[in-house]
């Protein structure tokens, strides 16, 4: 049998698997010698052991842990359910991987009536028991028998009315009695502690699978079968007296990155209270004065920890009595400006080198360089402010609850989560939120630290403002009332609050930005293309460090409120002679545009996609639209009506389209390549040094590309025949039909290149129609039916296999041939991650995608070279 419990003396960081995170740094916390409560482990795989045995836990397993719980009894110099000398316990989760509230805590564990009596006894001091008790029952009551703990926060809240009290503070220990008293009316629980510590093991467990874990764990990419370890901690308490208090603090600024000690303290309260938000903290160099030797403690031991760990670190701590204790470290989440200002920092100080300071930074977090912020010379009528939790810009509607969050997202609107304080269980409605507002709280507060994580928009602790969410308003201090539906813009960067939508400007890069992506490119293999057929979006790909451009869509250029009628025109022509008139029209339109396009990208490739959507999409569905354009283009609307019907299709996506248009109408291509091939002759009578090349896209075998490179050869030859000049370019397909992968070895004799379109190949190979299957994904996804949305990041089961089999066998049937990606995958990390695996040459994505997936590549290259 596998060992199932380790004491905090036996295990080390490098146990996190095992002991999940806060266990294995409480392990190494404590071979550091630091002041650790001491405690002990039960294991992630016991957890997955509990979940195989139908929600019971292994037969041995509290034997197992009564040994271990003996020797902690001795290091602690107390016993566990002894009135006379009482040790109570911590029970919280563990994750190999952190997830901040999303799982069950329960404090004060082991204490009853007679613990109680005894534990004031004791300490002399009848408030800090029974506060610790009715601690113990509401969470107990929440976490293990499920109560409704907003029924006791209303006990409490009526109690302090009647009281005329205005905090928790001012209850004494007769006041907490009579709370604890209703409380027991109100829910049954065990009074014997080593009862109260099975039930807290198994409710730990079970919380791996609550709703609000599920969300947490997909947002971030976390396996569903990792599992979660139980920490047994004993206990030290903030609440003890005004010479305690408790705080959570991190080594250097997790919303700039500034290399400035920063936390929060509050004394004479419990740790939850300050990382629950229902209290507003101090600074937590407000310790310096009121508890100066254990601030100095608290000094020395942050230094330590992130010179040990090489990474920002964040703290939790408690003071009892004068003695400084540590609860737990753990690389603190951070945003993504600090992510990068820290990484790069941590490597000029000599601490970490370039490939670790690029896996130190996500490639989610490199958004907030691209992601708008508040205009700062914008008019701006600020009602309230807050601490700056988490910058950007943010502008919705104001929703009081996570539930009327997805809802209102749901319809189509961005929203602003405005709250007294959140809560875990508000995760679904933070992930879909724009912005997060909270009346409580601190920088360190749950809602600070998950929107931190996700790069969302957050203010807390906006102290001006009262919210009523059951009246669904907050009103400030001069009486302004944001209502429910009312327009909120929130500025992250100064915690400012404004009703209405106010201007905002491009976020601005910095130099450790540029810094970092210079590293990137340093270190990656996998070159990085954009998908963009404008002017506009080439430029910004370019100005984000595009090198080139990997799928140009030319139908989009004939889309233009001036150009379709021309398009539409070409479509309804009833003879060879009136279609050509109209394609050479649309011959100039393409010429100028692609001339732009080698402007911009002079140097870099240009990977133009020949026509590839169905006809129909061109004509109008309307019939006040025919009709309009039968007027405009002087032809009877019947022929608009007839055509449209003759075009139509059951399935237009597997249906007349793509390199399909090239073979039915070759003049269509030829029209195409006189456009590229001539701008391309343009551009180099201007100087320039452009490289065109032509992608056949949707093809399922070599004679549709042998067909339609005759009649691309054909008119490049033409066209450089009468300018007596020379031109590099290329041909390639598309492969994006599962019949073109599997025989990639048959189509690599007619192409010097393969783009993947992942899009469709994704569609083909799954049957699932990409306009239609948010429909039924979320239901596949929540049912565990697949893991992922295949159209979000690469199926690499199936999909990736069918890449795979096309690489490896053309490859070997022809050398040379470069390799790509262009579908919506291309700027996907864990996709990118396949594709340098699979030895693609580059990928293209969106232009605010670039570096991201700049980023990315190096990353993969990194993890690669360390995976062998």
């Amino acid at each position: 049998m596998a060992k199932r419990v380790y004491l905090f003396s036996e295990g080390s960081k490098d146990d996190r698997d095992l002991l999940g995170g806060k266990g294995a740094n409480l392990c190494e916390m404590t071979a550091l010698k630091l002041p650790v409560p001491f405690g002990f482990v039960i294991t992630t795989p016991t957890c997955r052991e509990y979940f195989e045995n139908g929600n019971k836990l292994p037969t041995l397993l509290e034997q197992e842990y009564r040994v271990a719980l003996d020797l902690v009894e001795k290091q602690m110099g107390t016993r566990f359910g002894d009135p006379e000398n009482p040790l109570l316990f911590s029970v919280r989760s563990g994750a190999p991987i952190s997830m901040p509230g999303m799982m069950n805590t329960i404090l004060n564990l082991g204490i009853n009536d007679e613990i109680a009596e005894g534990l004031s006894r004791k300490t002399g001091n009848p408030r800090f028991a029974y506060d610790c008790y009715r601690r113990f029952i509401q969470m107990f009551a929440d976490v293990v028998l499920g109560a409704d703990t907003h029924a006791m926060e209303t006990v409490i809240e009526d109690y302090k009315e009647r009281k005329a009290y205005e905090t928790d503070v001012a209850m004494e220990a007769e006041d907490w009695q009579a709370v604890i008293s209703t409380f027991k009316t109100m829910v049954k629980f065990p009074e014997d502690p080593f009862e109260q510590l099975r039930l807290a093991v198994e409710a730990v467990f079970q919380s791996w699978h609550t709703p609000r874990a599920n969300v947490y764990r997909e947002m971030n990419n976390i396996p569903d079968s990792l599992g979660t370890a139980v920490t047994v901690q004993s206990m030290v308490f903030g609440n003890f007296g005004e010479d305690s208090g408790s705080g959570v603090a991190f080594t250097r600024n997790p919303s700039t990155g500034e290399r400035l000690f920063f936390g929060e303290v509050l004394f004479n309260a419990a740790g939850e209270d300050v990382v629950a938000g229902i209290r507003t903290p101090l600074p937590v160099d407000a310790m310096q004065e009121r508890m100066p030797d254990a601030y100095k403690e608290l000094l020395d031991s942050q230094a330590l920890l992130e010179s040990h760990y090489r990474d920002m670190q964040d703290i939790e701590f408690t003071v009892q009595e004068g003695r400084f204790y540590l609860l737990q470290t753990r690389s603190g989440k951070r945003t993504g400006r600090a992510s990068v200002r820290i990484a790069v920092d941590m490597v000029r100080e000599g601490m970490i080198n370039e490939k670790e300071a690029l896996l130190r930074v996500s490639p989610e977090h490199v958004q907030s360089f691209l992601h708008p912020m508040v205009d700062p010379d914008a008019e701006r009528a600020v009602i309230a402010s807050g601490l700056p939790a988490s910058p950007g810009g943010a502008t919705g509607v104001a929703v009081f609850s996570a539930d009327e969050a997805v809802n209102v997202e749901a319809d189509g609107n961005k929203v602003i989560l405005i709250r007294r304080e959140t809560t875990p269980e508000d995760i679904h409605g933070m992930r879909v939120a724009e912005g997060i507002l909270t009346e409580l709280g601190g920088m360190t507060s749950h809602a600070a630290v998950v929107a931190r994580g996700m790069g969302v928009c957050a203010i807390t602790g906006c102290g001006e403002l009262r919210v009523s969410v059951h009246e669904g308003t907050a009103t400030a201090a001069d009486g302004t009332v944001i209502k429910r539906g009312d327009t909120v813009t929130l500025d992250g960067a100064t915690g400012d609050v404004m009703l209405g939508d106010i201007p905002k400007v491009e976020a601005s890069t910095s130099d450790d930005f540029q810094t970092l992506l210079s590293w990137a490119d340093k270190h990656r293999r996998l070159k990085v293309r954009a998908n963009a057929e404008t002017p506009e979006d080439a430029a910004k790909a370019r100005e984000l460090g595009a090198e080139g451009i990997g799928l140009c869509r030319t139908e989009h250029m004939f889309f233009a409120s001036d150009r379709i009628d021309h398009m539409r025109a070409m479509i309804l022509s009833t003879d060879r002679k009136e279609r050509k008139r109209h394609l050479a029209k649309l011959q100039e339109f393409q010429h100028a545009d692609m001339l732009e396009l080698y402007r911009v990208m002079d140097g870099l490739p240009v990977t133009i996609r020949l026509l590839d959507p169905p006809l129909h999409e061109f004509l109008p569905h309307d019939e006040d639209d025919a009709n309009a354009l039968a007027e405009r283009l002087g032809k009877d609307p019947q022929e608009i009506h007839q055509a449209r019907n003759d075009l139509a299709e059951v399935n237009p996506m597997l249906g007349f389209r793509g390199c399909r248009l090239s073979v039915v109408y070759p003049e269509i291509t030829r029209m195409q390549v006189r456009a590229i091939i001539g701008a391309a002759l343009q551009a180099r009578e201007e100087g320039l040094n452009p490289f065109p090349e032509i992608m056949i896209p949707l093809v399922v075998n070599v004679r549709e590309i042998r067909l339609i490179s005759e009649v691309i050869d054909r008119g490049i030859a033409k066209v450089t025949k009468e300018k007596s000049v020379s031109l590099r370019y290329k041909i390639g397909t598309m492969m994006e039909t599962p019949r073109a992968c599997l025989g990639a070895d048959r189509l690599a004799s007619a192409v010097e290149f393969m783009s993947f379109g992942t899009n469709d190949l994704t569609q083909m190979t799954y049957g699932f129609s990409r306009d239609d299957a948010g429909r039924f994904i979320p239901q596949y996804l929540d049912a565990k039916i697949i893991e992922d949305d295949p159209f979000v990041s690469l199926d690499q089961r199936a999909v990736g296999r069918l890449m795979r089999m096309a690489v490896q066998e053309s490859r070997q049937a022809k050398k040379g041939i470069k390799y790509g990606i262009c579908g919506e995958h291309g700027g996907d990390p864990r996709s990118i991650r396949f594709c340098h695996d699979l030895g693609l040459d580059y990928v293209s994505c969106s232009p605010y995608r670039v570096p991201v997936a700049r980023i990315a590549a190096a990353q993969a290259r990194v993890l690669a070279d360390i995976d062998n």
